[in-house]
């Protein structure tokens, strides 16, 4: 893969190459992520990952200031509810989420799923990489996470909906957020 692995708002996009299964992997606690094209490869414009969700996950009701995300489901079946909205989408679905609406997306099946990402503009990726760090030395702490997600224009929310989503689907509530 080719990346500079910093952002230049004023870089053009340039051709990159990746093989099926190549990019960086890391896990952000609740599921996974496996980087495919960084805002660098693609003069800013969109950042792509794709996430592995075991059976049980839950991305606990977050919302975006600086980036909407589009998603694509690969495999298995993905609950999603942004706003009011909520849907349980399988292989070949995509749906979008735009930024400053609170949402979650879960394991909504009995077996691992998986969805591309599609970030836009880019930068929100970096997000993900200095998760996947914090994780990999330990459970993080609360301040830590809200630290973090501060930095990327990122809030965490509780909303009333979230203890039934939890107990209609089964889902494992990630350690922190």
């Amino acid at each position: 893969m080719t990346h500079s692995g910093t952002t230049s708002r004023a870089q053009a996009a340039q051709l990159t190459v990746l093989r099926p299964g190549a990019g960086r992997v890391g896990d952000l606690g609740a599921i996974g992520v496996q980087f495919k094209l960084f805002g660098a490869d693609t003069g800013d414009q969109v950042a792509i990952v794709e996430h592995p969700f075991p059976v049980g996950a839950l991305v606990p009701p977050h919302r975006h200031t600086r980036e909407d995300e589009f998603s694509i489901v690969t495999a298995g079946e993905i609950g999603f509810r942004s706003g009011d909205e909520e849907a349980v989408l399988g292989e070949g679905g995509y749906i979008s989420k735009p930024r400053g609406e609170l949402h979650a997306m879960w394991n909504a099946g009995d077996m691992p799923g998986r969805m591309i990402e599609v970030i836009s503009p880019a930068g929100f990726e970096h997000f993900f990489l200095d998760l996947a760090d914090l994780v990999a030395g330990g459970p993080p702490e609360p301040a830590a996470i809200d630290e973090l997600a501060g930095r990327y224009g990122l809030s965490f929310g509780r909303p009333d909906w979230l203890p039934g989503l939890i107990d209609r689907y089964d889902l494992t509530p990630p350690p922190f957020g």
